[in-house]
């Protein structure tokens, strides 16, 4: 009977869960098919076979390279901690631009998008990776259209995902395209997951308030956002104080910070926001108050735009004040893995 061919190329150090998350969506699916259903074959190749070790000290069996020399269904490249020695592995990085030649459909997990892109496969192409490095990504590799939103992103036959856990969605994906929105839907039931997830990568990441201009009048401008975050703050007013004409302070702010004054400002209401609805147990009519929304309801539809979520919806999944009403405040050298 034919199979579908999944070929996992894995590496010293790779991701754990960016690889066990898909395949196991694979699997269910393979034992959730009918007799006659088409089945997934998954098969680990390494250039460092037999004996593979991931970050987390998981150890998989895998055949050498050349074992996935013939045509592959679907080519699946994890991220890792170790990603940027697996990055100037040359042999590695050729051996993936050549199997993605013979592959139906290529998908990387995390960071596994950069092994992608550095073998040219995403030049003109919409990727994303972990929200952490997606300017490190676009900065690289100026061919790729990096996007920092969805949890993954299908371009043509490229399909990339986002930060880890964002594999076991792109799979479910893979396995709609596959067998259909009911059967993956089924899967998804089996395995406890939502099949859809609501909300994109910005629910998890955080605006990083202290990312400052170079230029010491736009800088400056910042600085007084931050501080006055409560205020109306009106464009026209902030341009006056960096003594700019109104037209050349948009200009010059959008250059340096990246995008223009008035969306910088509702990113820093909405960072604060997020802050006090992880951190406190304020109102949420307060929150917005303090913030600088006029309303509640104006404040509503700006954190449902940018986050796809209700500030309560929010405060349910990422509140940090434990039951004993002592915050939990997450470790500052904690890294999300590339």
């Amino acid at each position: 009977m034919y199979q579908r061919r999944v070929v996992v190329v894995v590496y010293s150090g790779a991701q754990a869960l960016d690889i066990t998350g898909p395949i196991e969506v694979f699997d269910t699916a393979n034992r959730r098919l009918p007799d006659t259903g088409v089945r997934y074959r998954i098969e680990f190749v390494s250039a460092d076979a037999p004996l593979v070790r991931t970050c987390s000290g998981m150890v998989i069996a895998a055949e050498p390279l050349d074992a996935g020399d013939s045509p592959i269904d679907t080519l699946l490249v994890p991220g890792g901690w170790s990603l940027k020695e697996a990055m100037a592995d040359r042999e590695l990085v050729a051996w993936i631009d050549r199997a993605a030649g013979r592959s139906r459909r290529v998908a990387s997990v995390c960071g596994g998008a950069f092994l992608l892109a550095e073998a040219g496969l995403l030049n003109g192409r919409r990727a994303t990776t972990h929200w952490a490095f997606c300017g490190e990504m676009a900065q690289r590799y100026p061919d790729v259209t990096v996007d920092r939103e969805p949890i993954f992103v299908w371009d043509g036959r490229f399909v990339t995902s986002a930060g880890v856990s964002t594999g076991i969605d792109m799979a479910l994906s893979l396995v709609e395209a596959d067998h259909g929105a009911a059967f993956a839907l089924e899967v998804a039931r089996f395995l406890v997951l939502f099949f859809k997830r609501n909300g994109g990568q910005s629910q998890f990441s955080a605006v990083l308030e202290a990312q400052l201009a170079d230029r010491a009048p736009i800088r400056a401008a910042q600085e007084w956002i931050l501080a006055h975050l409560e205020q109306p703050l009106p464009v026209p007013e902030i341009a006056e104080r960096a003594n700019m004409s109104l037209r050349n302070f948009a200009r010059v702010f959008r250059r340096e910070v990246g995008t223009p004054p008035g969306q910088y400002i509702e990113q820093m209401r909405i960072a604060r926001a997020r802050k006090l609805l992880e951190t406190t147990e304020l109102p949420v009519a307060q929150i917005a108050r303090r913030c600088g929304f006029p309303a509640p309801e104006t404040f509503f539809r700006s954190f449902g735009r940018t986050l796809e979520l209700t500030p309560n919806e929010y405060r349910q999944r990422f509140q940090t004040v434990s039951p004993s009403g002592l915050i939990v405040r997450p470790d500052p050298s904690d890294r999300s893995p590339v």
